[in-house]
């Protein structure tokens, strides 16, 4: 995976019926390589490929299912000049992804599935190492820790360590905000970003439309939350995450090209 400067965007494309934001608008593939192909042309670093909902309380997928989801718009994307994630859990469905033709993996397990670090190692692709405590089901349900922040960046520390050991040859890593986290939790995280990202590995911020800009801010509709997103989005910037994954991205890529030429001057 290339490197860049400044602060990314992975563009959300769920190719699912369920997620929670812009789940049933790309079931059909052209309606998907629109998108995708919008976002590219916006200026979006990468595209992030999810055929399985990770709502909480979402029902899992089976994995064929999931593949019949995924496969033909990665392999319709393949030579469109932008790199392409696959956000899932599965180390089969990552496996015939990346043959079809992504270049990063994004598991919210956080690499915990040895199988899932052999896949990458084996296809010497990237991967996102993201926090969850839980399950995608139960995981918001009563959220504890000890300490968040130390908890959450030991995690991704130890696990982005074992990955590179076994042979992965690069990882970003992800806080994992609403994944088994309180607003308190989220917003300390976010605080905390620059921590994070003092280490040796790139920080991803993925806090696009999700229930924590209603409870601040009043918005049920989670389509509405792109000022809350990208408020946030820009905070992490500035605290030196290389990369936010948002549904708007077009408005993220304007929006931190302004940023980063106001901080520079």
């Amino acid at each position: 995976m290339r490197r860049w400067s400044g602060c990314g965007v992975m563009g959300v494309l769920n190719v699912t019926p369920d997620s929670f934001s812009d789940g049933g608008l790309h079931t059909r593939l052209t309606a998907a390589l629109a998108s995708a192909r919008q976002m590219r042309d916006q200026g979006a670093l990468m595209l992030d490929i999810g055929g399985e909902s990770t709502r909480p309380g979402a029902a899992p997928v089976e994995a064929a299912e999931e593949l019949d989801r995924v496969l033909p718009l990665v392999r319709a994307l393949r030579t469109e000049g932008i790199l392409l994630s696959v956000d899932t859990m599965k180390p089969e469905v990552a496996a015939e992804a990346l043959r079809a033709g992504a270049h990063l993996v994004n598991d919210v397990r956080g690499l915990r599935d040895p199988e899932m670090r052999r896949v990458c190692a084996e296809a010497g692709a990237a991967a996102c190492i993201m926090h969850m405590q839980g399950e995608p089901r139960t995981m918001q349900r009563r959220p504890e820790y000890g300490d968040v922040v130390a908890e959450v960046h030991a995690f991704l520390r130890a696990q982005a360590s074992l990955a590179e050991a076994e042979g992965v040859p690069s990882v970003l890593l992800d806080p994992g905000l609403g994944f088994g986290k309180t607003l308190d939790h989220n917003l300390a995280l976010l605080r905390a970003t620059a921590g994070l990202a003092a280490g040796p590995w790139p920080v991803l911020v993925a806090a696009s439309r999700k229930r924590m800009i209603d409870t601040l801010a009043g918005v049920p509709e989670a389509a509405e939350r792109d000022p809350g997103s990208l408020a946030l989005h820009l905070d992490a910037a500035r605290r030196g995450a290389a990369l936010v994954r948002a549904h708007a991205a077009g408005t993220h890529v304007q929006a931190l090209r302004v940023q980063a030429a106001v901080l520079e001057g």
